[in-house]
C-alpha cells in the first residue's frame, strides 16, 4: 500500500485453512481490520495459537514464522513494517 526508506504498509487477507510459508518480518504495528485466529510456527518447534479482535492494534517485534487462518472467517489485516 505504501512504501519508503522508513516504512512499508502491507494489507494482508486470507481464509480459514489458508497457511503461508516461513517468511520475514522486521519489527512492526498489526492493524486486525477483522477478528481472527492464527496458528504461527516460529521456527523449529514453537508453534503458538491466539485470536486478534478487529482494531485492536498491536505492536509486533521482527519476527521468523509461518501461518495459518485457524478461524472460522477471513482474515484481513494492515502490517506496518518499519524499516
Amino acid at each position: 500500500m505504501l512504501e519508503n526508506d522508513r516504512v512499508r504498509v502491507l494489507e494482508y487477507r486470507d481464509r480459514p485453512g489458508d497457511h503461508t510459508c516461513e517468511h520475514d518480518h522486521p519489527d512492526m504495528v498489526v492493524v486486525p481490520l477483522t477478528t481472527f485466529r492464527r496458528r504461527q510456527r516460529m521456527g523449529g518447534d514453537r508453534v503458538v495459537e491466539f485470536e486478534k479482535a478487529a482494531h485492536d492494534v498491536a505492536w509486533a517485534d521482527a519476527m521468523t514464522h509461518a501461518g495459518e487462518n485457524i478461524g472460522d472467517a477471513p482474515g484481513h489485516a494492515l502490517f506496518i513494517e518499519l524499516k
